[in-house]
């Protein structure tokens, strides 16, 4: 699976994305990001101090930059761009601060939303 510096996290690619999303129960992010974007290592940051025991959700990153089929179809026209899907479909864009307690209450906020239509 490529690689993203500093990346604690799946890498998902086009040939991966819906396999590797579909084979994860629960919640999961998925934040589209590039190596050299500043506000993208401080979600990076933040995401790795959510990743606790009994975090709830998963994450995964996207190389917008590598991975152009799928940043046009969830139409990310901005990085970072947070994406929240549960067991495997879609639930909604995520807006957060990149504070790890602000990331966990929007989680479980909007799971406790019905889903969005899928970009």
């Amino acid at each position: 699976m490529p690689s993203m510096p500093d990346s604690d996290f799946t890498v998902l690619d086009e040939f991966n994305f819906y396999p590797t999303l579909a084979d994860s129960r629960g919640a999961s992010l998925v934040l589209f990001t590039t190596p050299e974007c500043g506000a993208c290592r401080v979600y990076r940051r933040a995401l790795r101090e959510t990743q606790t025991p009994g975090a709830g959700f998963r994450v995964f990153v996207v190389d917008a930059g590598n991975s152009l089929a799928l940043t046009r179809e969830y139409e990310v026209f901005h990085l970072p761009a947070l994406f929240l899907f549960r067991d495997g479909h879609f639930h909604a864009r995520l807006d957060a601060a990149p504070v790890p307690r602000e990331l966990r209450r929007a989680v479980a906020d909007r799971l406790g939303r019905p889903a969005e239509e899928a970009p």
